[in-house]
C-alpha cells in the first residue's frame, strides 16, 4: 500500500466527462485482462497481484457478454469499484507521459546500412550483475548475448529501449515485433531531462523529435557527445523477436497482452495489479488531441513509472504516434478504481490500491 500519497474516495460524480466516456470500449480490455488474471496467466513484468476482491470482479467481467453495450458497461464499473484519488478540488496530483511503439527498418545480417544491434538477454549466472550501458555499449556482454536485428543507428536502439517494443520492417516485407526480454537492473535516467537541465534545449522545446536530432547532430561514435549523452542513462533493456500476430495487434505489455491505445495505461508496478481501472484527466495541448478524459486499464509498467499517481499513456504504433507521445510531459487527475468491497474495508484517505 502506497502511503506517501493520500488520496480519498471520490464519487462518480465527481469525475468530470465520465459519463460521457466510452465505457464499452474500457470493459473490452479490462475483459481481455480479466481473462488472463483468472487463468493465472504469468505476465510479461511481475507486478502488485490482484486482490481477491479484483479476481472476483475479473470473474464477474468473464460473465458479461464481451460486447457490452456503452450503458451496461457503465453500471459494471459503477457497481464493482469505487474511485479513488486527490480531492476533485486540489489541484492535478498526477504526472502523465507518453509513449508508443515505434515502427523502424531493419535487417537480420549486419552492414554498413545497419550496423546498431538489439540485443537479446544475455545468459547471465544467477547473482551476477549486469554491467551498466557504458560497459555494454563497449563489449562487456558481447560473448554473452547476440543481435536479435540490426538497425540504422543506436538512436533507433535507445529509443526503442526507452518505449519497450517496436516493429521491424525488413527488406523482404517480413516485419518482427521486438518483445521485452529483460533489463540490466540499472536505474533509468532520462537523458532529455539532462539536456533540459543542461540548457542545451528548452523545456518547452523538448520533443521526441528535439531529443533525436540533437544525438545525431552531436554523434554517436566513440567520444561524441552524442554517444555519451546516451550513455549516461545506465539502464540497458534486452528483446526477444517475435512475428506480429496481426498488423493491427499493439506491442505486448507487461501484463502479457497486446496493448490499446489510449486505454492501456503503464503504472508503478510495485503499487499497482495489472487490471486496476484509472480514470484520467489531462489537459494536452490541441496538436496532442486536447483534452483527454477516459477510463484506463493498468496494462503496463517502466522503469521511469515510479509513484502512486505516476503513469505513461500509450499512444498506439508508428511516427504520428510517437509524435504525439513524445510531446506528453503533463500534470492531470489519476484516479484508481478500488473493487468495492476493499474501497469500503480500508475506508478513505489510505493512499493507492494494491
Amino acid at each position: 500500500m502506497a502511503a506517501a500519497l493520500r488520496l480519498e474516495r471520490l464519487a462518480f460524480a465527481d469525475l468530470q466527462g465520465f459519463a460521457d466516456d466510452d465505457h464499452a470500449a474500457a470493459f473490452a480490455v479490462f475483459r481481455q485482462t480479466a481473462a488472463a488474471i483468472v487463468a493465472g496467466r504469468a505476465p510479461l513484468r511481475q507486478a502488485a497481484p490482484p486482490a481477491p476482491a479484483l479476481i472476483s470482479i475479473c470473474r464477474r467481467a468473464l460473465d458479461e457478454p464481451s460486447g457490452l453495450d456503452v450503458r451496461a458497461a457503465r453500471r459494471f464499473f459503477e457497481s464493482c469499484f469505487r474511485p479513488v484519488g486527490a480531492p476533485a478540488d486540489a489541484a492535478p496530483s498526477g504526472f502523465f507521459t507518453g509513449y508508443y511503439e515505434p515502427v523502424v527498418e531493419g535487417s537480420l545480417v549486419q552492414s554498413a546500412d545497419f550496423a546498431a544491434p538489439i540485443l537479446s538477454r544475455p545468459d547471465i549466472p544467477a547473482g551476477a550483475k549486469f554491467p551498466d550501458r557504458a560497459a555494454i555499449l563497449g563489449g562487456a556482454i558481447d560473448h554473452l548475448c547476440r543481435p536479435v536485428v540490426w538497425l540504422k543507428d543506436a538512436v533507433e536502439v535507445f529509443l526503442i529501449q526507452v518505449q519497450g517494443s517496436a516493429r521491424v520492417r525488413l527488406a523482404d516485407g517480413r516485419q518482427l515485433r521486438l518483445v521485452y526480454a529483460g533489463r540490466n537492473g540499472w536505474p533509468y535516467r532520462s537523458i532529455g531531462a539532462i539536456l533540459i537541465d543542461s540548457g542545451a534545449i528548452a523545456p518547452d522545446a523538448m520533443s521526441l523529435a528535439a531529443l533525436k536530432g540533437w544525438i545525431r547532430t552531436h554523434g554517436q561514435g566513440p567520444g561524441e557527445a552524442g554517444a555519451e549523452l546516451m550513455a549516461r542513462n545506465p539502464s540497458y533493456v534486452f528483446f526477444a523477436a517475435d512475428a506480429p500476430p496481426d498488423a493491427a495487434d499493439g506491442p505486448i505489455g507487461g501484463v502479457g497482452l497486446p496493448l490499446t491505445p489510449l486505454r492501456s495505461l503503464a503504472v508503478d508496478r510495485r503499487l499497482y495489479a495489472y487490471g486496476t481501472p484509472v480514470w484520467i484527466d489531462v489537459n494536452l495541448a490541441a496538436s496532442e488531441g486536447g483534452r483527454l478524459r477516459r477510463l484506463m486499464i493498468a496494462q503496463d509498467t517502466g522503469s521511469a513509472i515510479v509513484g502512486p499517481t505516476r503513469a505513461d499513456i500509450f499512444f498506439g504504433s508508428g511516427d504520428e504516434a510517437g509524435a504525439l507521445a513524445g510531446n506528453v510531459r503533463h500534470a492531470g487527475a489519476f484516479v484508481a478504481f478500488l473493487p468495492a468491497r476493499e474501497c469500503a474495508a480500508e475506508g478513505a484517505g489510505k493512499g493507492a490500491p494494491r
